[in-house]
């Protein structure tokens, strides 16, 4: 039985923290699907096509191994992407209690909803701190964010 979880998020931009969270993932799992999803309450700095080539170029460059499917998802529940690829478990990296308490009625009613199971993962305690939020604050007024992202994304956002 291939064993297939999705790790979704808006990643913009991906963070060392989230490139943590699907490593991990991809030694849990059989098969592990990072799925950019379009968050309506978040102003976006990227297009989720722009996020979905830094995510493949910073998994390549990671050297994160596994069966990884990079997608996105931008229109109903993500649930319903879930059923579509045979994935039980959503995983979700939480670095504070304010991320449990977000994440909690979601991961209910996703396993309310579709049988789907919400693991959380703990953060590296050197990523604990970083947001994709704190990194477009940061980059936005000029700071140096390559302690927090991936190489390719500091040069993207350099570049832009």
């Amino acid at each position: 039985m291939n064993r297939i979880a999705v790790v979704p998020g808006s990643f913009d931009p991906v963070t060392l923290g989230h490139l943590d969270v699907i490593e991990r993932a991809a030694g849990l799992w059989d098969e592990v699907h990072v799925v950019v999803v379009h968050n309506p309450d978040k102003s976006a700095l990227l297009p989720i096509a722009q996020r979905v080539a830094l995510l493949e170029r910073s998994i390549e460059d990671a050297g994160i191994v596994g069966r990884i499917v990079i997608a996105s998802w931008t229109m109903g529940l993500l649930v319903d992407y879930c059923t579509d690829v045979g994935a039980h478990v959503l995983v979700k990296g939480i670095r504070s209690q304010v991320d449990v308490a977000y994440e909690t009625p979601m991961a209910i009613v996703n396993r309310h909803l579709a049988d789907v199971e919400t693991v959380f993962l703990l953060p590296n305690p050197a990523n604990a701190h970083v947001s994709s939020s704190l990194v477009r604050q940061v980059s936005a007024l000029g700071g140096d964010v390559s302690p927090y992202v991936p190489p390719v994304v500091h040069e993207y956002l350099q570049d832009t």
